[in-house]
């Protein structure tokens, strides 16, 4: 009698399992994160695929701007070759892709040169080399992220501006609704349905809630390690989208999508642990520590350098240009004040962290929780010493952030201890990208233009 033969299926997480049942394994996609954030990859039926098989991809994916243009890059040699780079599929990520007929697996893969080198130019490779500065030093950072985005209704025609969707009611939704049950409840399905599929993908939510726009959903993550986190963040993205469009609407992550509402951010929660789970932000005796302060110390001198990572987009200066719209425009901090970049949340002495209230859920998940991290490390070595708290709002702020993406591309270009810490061939090809996507931008003639210059002017 021939012995059942083990097999990689036979290792893959329950949540995977159960949502498979009785069904017979169809399809695998190995995806990996690009630039943007969105997944790219290969899908193959499922006895085509083994973790230790080797796929490839061309490296020029990573010189495509936002809208599939491609960038010549002057310091780049050889680099229409066309050359392969290895994906190695990370099995600790695999999950259901529920969305799909099938019973679909989808493994997000890391990135190699043919000779075993970790790809520099990878965003997930990018997080891994900041994690690495930290484990040297015996740290292990812990974030929590927060996802804010829209629900709106189809639009299919760029020219017109984007709409909140019908609710259950029948009616747009209304803005300013914010922690709303009601409001919550009027899109009940589609949040049902990224219930469903989270569940599937063995995804946890802490809370869901009603921002403050109109359609605006917030969806906060449990406190992990940064990485799984930025996977989880990368799988959330798909999830919501795909649930979104089953149930006849769009979801969007474009930072400030309607004129009149507020913009979409993707708070983190940043603290780091020891060894032994310590939080270095708290004393014994509860106290703050040298290491928080200086975390945000290294946050104010930092941050401001690597905005293009954190606020991608010429759209994504829109939000901190709104007023009135509870996007902070400066990199001052405080205890449970809303209106610093850099907030203090209320909490125990083992949960003491900072929130970095500046990034918007436009960014690539990885790259901003890496850009984010690096500046809070480069403080704790170099004994950065913060400014003083803000004990009252701040609306105004010697240290505002850049109002537009040009002038922050020359900051993060111009900033050495930045690109130390990130990489110096990844931050010379995301400069040279954004760059590009900024000049296309500029070509642009806006409907605004058409509309009050076109007969006026």
């Amino acid at each position: 009698m021939s012995r059942h033969s083990h097999s990689w299926e036979d290792d893959l997480p329950p949540a995977f399992l159960a949502h498979r049942a009785e069904r017979r394994l169809e399809e695998v996609e190995a995806i990996i994160p690009d630039l943007v954030g969105m997944s790219r990859g290969k899908a193959m039926p499922s006895h085509k695929f083994s973790p230790e098989e080797t796929f490839f991809l061309p490296i020029s994916l990573f010189y495509q701007t936002v809208s599939g243009e491609y960038v010549d890059m002057d310091d780049i040699t050889d680099q229409w070759l066309e050359k392969d780079i290895v994906l190695r599929p990370d099995m600790s990520t695999a999950t259901a892709v529920p969305w799909a007929e099938d019973a679909t697996l989808q493994v997000i893969c890391d990135l190699e040169t043919r000779d075993g080198t970790p790809l520099g130019i990878a965003p997930r490779n990018v997080l891994k080399r900041v994690l690495s500065f930290y484990e040297t030093n015996g740290w292990q950072p812990v974030v929590a992220p927060e996802l804010e985005f829209y629900l709106t209704k189809p639009n299919t025609d760029p020219n017109e501006p984007i709409e909140p969707p019908l609710g259950r009611t029948g009616r747009k939704g209304a803005s300013r609704q914010a922690y709303s049950m009601v409001a919550v409840d009027e899109y009940g399905e589609v949040i049902d349905t990224i219930y469903d599929y989270a569940e599937a993908q063995g995804l946890e939510i802490d809370t869901v809630i009603q921002e403050g726009g109109a359609g605006q959903i917030e969806i906060n993550l449990l406190h992990g390690d940064p990485l799984k986190q930025a996977d989880h963040v990368f799988y959330f993205k798909r999830t919501i989208r795909e649930a979104a469009l089953k149930n006849g609407v769009f979801a969007t992550f474009m930072a400030k999508p309607m004129r009149d509402e507020p913009g979409s951010a993707m708070h983190i929660h940043q603290s780091v642990v020891d060894r032994d789970g310590r939080n270095i932000f708290s004393a014994e005796d509860g106290s703050e520590t040298d290491a928080f302060r200086n975390f945000i110390g290294g946050s104010q001198k930092y941050l401001m350098s690597v905005v293009p990572l954190l606020a991608p987009y010429v759209n994504s200066f829109r939000r901190f240009n709104a007023e009135g719209m509870s996007a902070p425009t400066n990199l001052e901090w405080g205890s449970d004040n809303r209106t610093t970049g850099l907030r203090i949340p209320n909490s125990k002495p083992d949960a003491r962290r900072v929130e970095n209230r500046v990034i918007g859920i436009d960014c690539n998940p990885y790259l901003a929780i890496a850009a984010s991290l690096a500046c809070g490390y480069l403080g704790m070595v170099n004994r950065t010493a913060p400014r003083p708290i803000a004990e009252h709002e701040v609306y105004e702020s010697e240290t505002r952030l850049p109002e537009d993406l040009g002038y922050a591309l020359e900051l993060f270009d111009e900033d050495r201890d930045v690109r130390e810490i990130l990489g110096a061939e990844f931050c010379q090809l995301y400069s040279g990208i954004k760059h590009a996507e900024h000049d296309e931008y500029k070509r642009e003639i806006s409907p605004w233009e058409r509309q009050h210059l076109l007969l006026n002017a």
